[in-house]
C-alpha cells in the first residue's frame, strides 16, 4: 500500500470481530508497523530497497512475533487503553493470543502488499514475487476501503452496545 491508513481497514474489520480470540490491538499496530521499513528508507534516504526484509514472509513472522512479545510484556501499562477504547474484552488474555495477533498482522500486511509492488519478495529467499498483479491496484484498495467501513461499522456497534460494568 502507497497510504499505510489503509492497512487500519483489513485489520479494524477482521481484529474486532475476533477480538475474544487475540489480542486485537496487537493485531491492529502489526498491520502497519510493517511500513516502518519504506518510511525509514524515504526519510533516511537509505541505499536499501523501499520493500525490504520485513516485506517477506520471513521477516513478517519475526516482526510478528516480536511485536505480539513486547506488546505482552506492556500489556499491564496498556490494558486500561484497550479496555477503555473496547478494543479488548477485557478478560485477561494469554501470550499466545498476542503471538498470533502479531504474526497474522503483519502476514496480512504482506499478503495486501506483495500483488501491488513487483520489488516485494514475499518468499524470501525466492528472489521473483508470485503474488504480483499489476491490475489488482484498484481491487486492493476499494476491498481495504469497505473493509474500513465495516471495521469503522462494527466498532460503533461495539461501542453502542457496551455493557455497563458495575
Amino acid at each position: 500500500m502507497p497510504f499505510t491508513p489503509f492497512h487500519l481497514g483489513p485489520a479494524l474489520a477482521i481484529g474486532l470481530p475476533i477480538r475474544k480470540y487475540i489480542h486485537a490491538p496487537t493485531f491492529i499496530i502489526a498491520n502497519v508497523i510493517i511500513d516502518i521499513e519504506p518510511l525509514l528508507v524515504i526519510l533516511l534516504d537509505l541505499n536499501y530497497p523501499l520493500h525490504g526484509y520485513l516485506h517477506t514472509f520471513i521477516g513478517a513472522i519475526i516482526v510478528g512475533l516480536s511485536l505480539g512479545y513486547i506488546v505482552y510484556l506492556l500489556d499491564a501499562m496498556f490494558n486500561n487503553v484497550w479496555n477503555k477504547l473496547l478494543l479488548t474484552p477485557g478478560s485477561s488474555t494469554c501470550l499466545r493470543q498476542f503471538l498470533i495477533a502479531g504474526i497474522s498482522g503483519t502476514a496480512l500486511h504482506v499478503l495486501l502488499d506483495a500483488p501491488l509492488y513487483y520489488d516485494i519478495k514475499p518468499f524470501y529467499p525466492l528472489a521473483t514475487n508470485p503474488i504480483y498483479y499489476s491490475e489488482s491496484n484498484s481491487m486492493i484498495y476499494i476491498t481495504c476501503i469497505i473493509l474500513g467501513i465495516i471495521g469503522l461499522i462494527y466498532y460503533v456497534h461495539i461501542i453502542l452496545n457496551k455493557q455497563p460494568r458495575m
